[in-house]
């Protein structure tokens, strides 16, 4: 199976969202005859069979969830197809530590208690 990394990282990061926030599919998840790239051939012979060219984000993941939910599903013979993911892939955000810059506070006429800051 040829899918382009993309489409396989952006059902991957949604599977695992899902497996995160739902602990029963998380189970599900977890089984060991199941896979990414099975899911993906499965979800590209699905799409094949429609005859359609366009599907929403929430049907394919549906198709990758059913994958995983069903044991006897019959993923299908790899196909070579060029796959275009129509949205970026979000980026990982790494924890970033910030350096807090402080203004010295000036005071213009005293007798005003007024501020300036810089």
């Amino acid at each position: 199976m040829k899918a382009s990394n993309s489409f396989k990282e952006t059902i991957k990061n949604h599977l695992e969202i899902v497996a995160k926030n739902d602990k029963l599919f998380a189970v599900t998840y977890a089984k060991e005859n199941k896979n990414i790239d099975d899911c993906i051939t499965y979800i590209l012979n699905k799409v094949k069979s429609s005859g359609c060219n366009g599907f929403a984000d929430d049907e394919i993941f549906g198709m990758a969830i059913h994958y995983y939910d069903e044991d006897d599903i019959k993923v299908g013979k790899a196909i070579n197809a060029k796959v275009v993911v129509n949205h970026s892939q979000p980026k990982k955000v790494k924890k970033q530590t910030e350096s807090v810059k402080v203004a010295k506070v000036k005071q213009s006429n005293p007798s005003l208690n007024q501020m300036e800051l810089f």
